[in-house]
């Protein structure tokens, strides 16, 4: 009996986030490393199933890079990052389209499918909803860098996607774009989420990675920064807490939230049924970036 109260008790706290987030749009990227780890997704598919249940309106994007980077080896080639960029050469390119775009994009669509739930790809062979420009970096000299085939998201088909959350079926995007050429291109599926959060405005863009969040110490995964807003981030930036990869990363957040997206979320995908726990607990379990103006 107590432990059914106690469930009751977890419905109850959920009630509140329920009636909160009802009607509003999330948008929830899914890390490629995440992919390799069939328990952890087949827990993640489940709670996006029920956020869509109960009234929310969840869009996906996702990556692929260990999937892409076994059929990389199988054909022979090898992976190069540029500035922690796959460089993408033409055979790369058709690698990419095959695992990540058609391969990964249509078995997520199908595990949510199995688990009572809509979705649909928007993949090249259905219809493609990311459009873009070939990015642009430089190295130290200020010299351009040769990328290849990558690009950056600029834009994307909204109409497509809102017509798909009218009937309450969960969009699930690959991380590739086209340009105005016609030219498909990789882009880094962080970006592309982050477009999408600014277009729609969202209420919430969470980022599900093998990473609980920001910390104090980044080897001590109990140092968790549960909140962040600009000035705290830009101080632990100057004074070396957040470093490395995680400033980009940091960076991406602040620029959204400062679009118009409510919050930003960086949640440890691996734990079981995180999802759910960072949206309908009040303490969460990661980090969220927040306005400074909220």
């Amino acid at each position: 009996m107590l432990e059914a109260i106690e469930k009751a008790d977890i419905l109850i706290e959920a009630l509140y986030w329920i009636r909160e987030f009802r009607g509003k749009t999330f948008v929830i990227k899914l890390g490629g490393s995440l992919m390799t780890d069939p328990l952890a997704m087949s827990h993640l598919l489940q709670d996006l199933v029920f956020m869509e249940t109960v009234g929310i309106r969840p869009i996906v994007v996702h990556g692929g890079g260990p999937a892409i980077n076994r059929a990389m080896v199988e054909a022979g080639l090898q992976s190069r990052f540029v500035q922690g960029r796959r460089y993408t050469c033409e055979k790369t390119l058709e690698i990419v389209e095959k695992v990540l775009a058609t391969q990964v994009n249509e078995q997520l669509v199908e595990q949510i499918i199995i688990l009572g739930g809509r979705a649909r790809s928007l993949n090249f062979t259905t219809k493609n909803v990311v459009f873009g420009k070939k990015l642009e970096l430089k190295d130290d000299a200020g010299k351009p860098l040769d990328l290849g085939y990558v690009g950056e998201a600029t834009h994307i088909d909204r109409e497509t996607i809102e017509r798909l959350l009218e009937q309450s079926i969960i969009p699930v995007i690959p991380s590739m774009c086209v340009s105005d050429e016609g030219q498909k291109l990789n882009v880094n599926a962080d970006t592309v989420a982050m477009v999408v959060a600014k277009t729609f405005q969202a209420e919430k863009l969470v980022y599900l990675s093998d990473v609980n969040g920001v910390r104090q110490d980044k080897d001590d995964p109990d140092s968790l920064i549960p909140t962040l807003t600009r000035p705290i981030a830009e101080r632990l930036i100057e004074t070396g807490v957040i470093a490395s990869g995680m400033i980009p990363k940091v960076q991406a957040c602040l620029e959204t939230v400062d679009h118009g997206v409510h919050k930003v979320h960086i949640v440890d995908g691996r734990l079981r049924h995180s999802l759910l726990l960072e949206i309908f607990t009040t303490i969460g379990i990661g980090t969220e970036i927040v306005s400074y103006k909220r």
